[in-house]
């Protein structure tokens, strides 16, 4: 609904004919929102949870319950909460209209009144922490006489005692009881689907990096049911896991993210995803992924616990470390490969694990290029959560392309080496992949120097057209090589 309709259903409280008694009550003169639920879409003590966590990779195997720990409420930033955009705009409208506009809360009155003040759109702040209900307290402290109460039903008797409710973002239940209130319902905003949600926070479009467990395989040409079959274990296996990785960092970045103009939308950090999901599913994920894996070899498992740590250990510590992190995230790309190999049984050649490093090390460094491109453009000088500074730009767009090439040159060699004239009929072909690579490495890096590249070249591939037909032609070429002649 647009502001503006919800603004006249704001004056259009009592459904039924208006009387001496209730045309009194037709224009209520405060609108109260909950804090919870209403102005936020998660509870206060699932963002403490995360708040408190946010860097501490120890505090995740705590037990304990965040609320009753008092000196971690400052923790948390009401500046990095996700204020419902259309609540908001129901607050101006209300206060326009001559409205006493309150936030109400039933827990950490210090944090209500930051978050009210950060908000700048409240008058007072109601909190559960005396023996006065918080109805009389808007009586009492603040005068009013009738109220409009936006926000889901509670023990707290704002919504008893409401002329009219109003949901934000509420599922069918809530909405069924909000539509059984004395006074009438308004709802703004439609409820999320939460399955959609969780399969966005998993972020799919990654599993694409996976699909490098099938490289071994098709290096060998070892393409018998089997095999196969291992493969595919090992890479649902792998997305499984992979996922769990992002959706903990997501959690512990909620912050950043939500400060960033594209992280901000992901489902954790919009608020779409309520986070008291968080942590069951990327257990459920991570526990899952394993078990899954067992099927690929007490071998395979292993590399995947490597690669578990590998990432905590990148996204609590070594990505704020400039060059370490971009060589991190190559290996990570590498250790896919790896894991096809050790899960299939298939020696790794030398020649795949070099052309791998560099390549990788290219598209880590294109990743942080996009980045202080981005900072650049900003005004900012010094990447957040990062090693890197504004000036380190041109050093890092030269290892983009350095590393991209020095993979193209491995590739060249390898193609004069015994095994190619083993593995393929018309090796010659395969010259046209060096081509294809040159071409694509070679514009990735000039996309990412005017700002044209998201900050992730994998999400940029599979947007851009061009980069697809690369990837057809990339195929094509390999295709001829194997089955010509």
């Amino acid at each position: 609904m647009p502001p503006s309709q919800g603004k006249d259903r704001l004056n259009r409280v009592d459904p039924q004919p208006e009387t001496s008694e209730t045309s009194a009550k037709t224009e209520p003169d405060a609108l109260i929102v909950a804090l919870e639920g209403g102005l936020i879409p998660n509870a206060l003590a699932d963002e403490l949870y995360w708040a408190a966590r946010a860097g501490r990779i120890a505090a995740l195997t705590e037990t304990r319950d965040l609320p009753e720990v008092d000196g971690e409420v400052g923790l948390l930033d009401p500046a990095s909460l996700p204020l419902n955009a259309r609540v908001m705009a129901l607050l101006k409208d209300a206060r326009e209209d001559g409205k006493t506009t309150l936030l109400s809360s039933r827990a950490y009155p210090d944090l209500a009144a930051r978050v009210a003040e950060h908000a700048g759109v409240f008058d007072g702040v109601l909190t559960d922490d005396s023996d006065t209900p918080l109805a009389e307290q808007a009586k009492g402290d603040f005068g009013v006489t009738s109220y409009l109460y936006l926000g889901p039903r509670a023990g707290d008797g704002l919504w008893q005692g409401a002329a009219h409710v109003i949901t934000a973002n509420a599922p069918a239940g809530q909405r069924g009881v909000a539509n059984a209130h004395p006074g009438g319902a308004t709802h703004i905003g439609a409820a999320g689907d939460t399955g959609r949600e969780m399969l966005r926070a998993m972020r799919p479009h990654q599993w694409l990096k996976n699909l490098l467990i099938f490289l071994p395989v098709l290096a060998a040409h070892q393409l018998d049911v089997a095999t196969l079959t291992i493969a595919v274990l090992a890479f649902l296996s792998f997305c499984l896991v992979a996922s769990s990785v992002y959706l903990l960092n997501d959690l512990l970045d909620l912050a950043a993210d939500r400060a960033h103009p594209r992280k901000r939308l992901r489902p954790f950090a919009s608020g779409n995803l309520p986070l008291r999901y968080g942590r069951n599913l990327l257990l459920a994920l991570l526990v899952g992924g394993l078990a899954l894996g067992i099927f690929a070899g007490p071998a395979f498992v292993l590399v995947l616990l490597i690669y578990y740590a590998a990432t905590l250990a990148y996204s609590f510590a070594l990505k704020k470390r400039a060059v370490l992190d971009i060589c991190v995230l190559a290996g990570l790309y590498t250790l896919r490969i790896v894991a096809g190999g050790v899960a299939t049984g298939i020696e790794l050649s030398v020649w795949l694990l070099a052309f791998s490093v560099f390549l990788f090390l290219s598209l880590a460094a294109m990743k942080r290029q996009a980045e202080l491109v981005d900072n650049m453009s900003n005004g900012k000088a010094v990447a957040d959560g990062r090693g890197y500074r504004v000036e380190d730009l041109p050093l890092v767009s030269q290892m983009a392309m350095s590393s991209g090439y020095v993979s193209v040159l491995v590739m060249a060699l390898y193609l004069s080496s015994p095994e190619v004239q083993l593995l393929y009929s018309l090796p010659a072909a395969l010259w046209g992949i060096c081509l294809v690579l040159l071409y694509w490495i070679s514009r990735a890096v000039f996309k990412t120097h005017r700002g044209e590249m998201n900050d992730d070249p994998i999400v940029f591939a599979l947007k851009d057209g061009v980069s697809r037909l690369s990837l057809l032609a990339v195929i094509g070429f390999g295709l001829i090589a194997t089955y010509s002649g």
